[in-house]
């Protein structure tokens, strides 16, 4: 394996530990809150940042992280169907449809212009948060194998 492709795991690797650990910071105070019809204004910037995180999670994950995986292993970088075929392969996900669900929930994140009524848009994300959280766990312990031995 190559050692700047390592590297460059490693790092995509940290991002995603720190970008979980907010991410399950944000859920963990949405939990409180819990799913409502109506918030205030602190409860609705909760949900908000949870939104981003798991948006910047998502990327992190299908742009960064399976990409990298794929260079130490010396795999041709390709299409991300194929990234995303791999990734299901290595059981890092359960499904590719899995990981596409993920990506058009950050989509719809992202491309959202209304900006009062996102109570729908909360609620898929709050009951989604959970399998991204997972998925990333998994590609942390598939990872385990490219670390030395003393870390």
């Amino acid at each position: 394996m190559s050692d700047s492709a390592l590297l460059v795991l490693e790092q995509n690797l940290t991002n995603l530990v720190s970008s979980l650990r907010w991410l399950k910071r944000s859920y963990d105070h949405c939990q409180a809150i819990g799913l409502r019809n109506t918030y205030t204004e602190d409860e609705f910037d909760a949900f908000e940042n949870l939104c981003s995180r798991y948006a910047r999670t998502t990327d992190l994950i299908i742009n960064k992280v399976l990409r990298s995986i794929d260079a130490v292993e010396f795999i041709e970088a390709g299409s991300l169907i194929d990234a995303t075929n791999r990734a299901e392969k290595r059981g890092i996900i359960d499904s590719v449809s899995e990981l596409r669900d993920f990506k058009d929930l950050r989509n719809e994140i992202v491309h959202e212009y209304e900006t009062e009524d996102l109570t729908e848009l909360f609620a898929l994300v709050f009951k989604a948060v959970p399998n991204l959280i997972t998925v990333a766990e998994r590609i942390l312990h598939y990872c385990e194998r490219y670390q030395a031995p003393n870390q």
